[in-house]
Parts: C-alpha cells; structure tokens; sequence
C-alpha cells in the first residue's frame, strides 16, 4: 500500500477505539455528576433560608448521593487516567446559576429543574448501559445503579409537583436542551 493509501485509510476499530470510548463516558458522566451535585447544592442553600427548609433536607440528601456517584466517577477518571472536560468550571457555574435561579422560581420550579435533568441523565446511562453490558458488564452493573438513583430523583420530582411549575413546557424544554448540548461538548472537550 502506498504511502498516500496509507493516511487516508481510517483506522480500524479495535483496542484504541474502545479506550477513546471509554474516556468519552467516563468525562461525561463525570460531568453530569458533578453538574447535579452543584444543582442541589445551590437548590439546598436557597430553600434552608426559607419555611421550605424541609425541602433543603432532601435536597442535600439528593446532593448526597449524586455526591457516591461523583466520586466514584473521580476514582475511575484517576484509574483511566481520563481527564475531565475543559468544561467543567462552566458547567460548575451553569449548574450553580441554574440551581439558584429555579429555586427562586420556587419549590415546584425546583422539582421540574430535577425531573428535566434527571430525565435526559437517566435516558443517557440507559443508552451507556446497552453500549458496555457486553464489553464491561462491571461498568454497566455501576451505570445501572446510577441510573436507578437518577429515575427515583426524577419520580419524586413529579411526586412532589413538577408539571405543576410556572411555563413547565418551556422550562423543561430548555433545561433538557442545555443537559443534552452538555453531554456532547464534554464527550469530545
């Protein structure tokens, strides 16, 4: 094969191919974990100053275990030796901002922020669920039990009056539509 045929012959997937894959996931997820802690945490501190100090408790308890959930994912960056996204002091703040600002919109706007979230979160681990149970069924069984905490933050969201939020439609909307642009910037950056 020539020289020329050589660079335009694109790589075969293999060992590399899953690695790079593997380091996609690993910084997303991180991402998103990190994303929701600082969600909670902003939400917490909104509400603890408020008669709604009962919702700053499982609040932080939701900041708690999406907390299990960052760290694990900081231990496996470090095994990896994956970096997390250029992106994270941005998503640091946007999730702090968004955090802040639904809790001001009040508790129900605050349980659509969770439902939007952890809507769009829940459908992406399923999606890295069915991507790795074959190749890594450690990691799967790992994003199964995530994604499982994800969807009872999501369902207490409705229980407790998400669809009932002022604009519901477009504040759902908007925030399902940042999570998703998040995901694909931090697989790549």
């Amino acid at each position: 094969m020539t020289e020329a045929a050589l660079r335009h012959t694109p790589p075969k997937p293999g060992a590399g191919e899953r690695q790079r894959r593997l380091h996609e996931i690993l910084r997303v997820d991180h991402a998103g974990e990190l994303a929701a802690v600082h969600i909670y945490r902003a939400q917490a501190a909104v509400f603890a100053a408020t008669p709604h100090a009962g919702l700053s408790d499982d609040l932080k308890r939701m900041e708690g275990e999406e907390q299990v959930h960052l760290d694990r994912f900081e231990a496996l960056m470090r095994d990896h030796q994956v970096r997390p996204t250029v992106m994270t002091p941005v998503w640091r703040m946007a999730a702090l901002g968004l955090g802040a600002a639904t809790a001001l919109l009040g508790e129900k706007a605050a349980h659509a922020c969770t439902e939007a979230v952890e809507s769009v979160i829940s459908e992406h681990y399923a999606e890295q669920i069915a991507e790795t149970q074959a190749r890594d069924p450690e990691l799967a069984a790992e994003l199964t039990q995530f994604r499982d905490d994800e969807l009872r933050h999501h369902d207490h969201a409705i229980e407790e009056g998400a669809h009932e939020a002022p604009f519901y439609p477009l504040l759902s909307a908007v925030i399902k539509g940042g999570c998703k642009l998040a995901i694909k910037i931090s697989e790549k950056i």
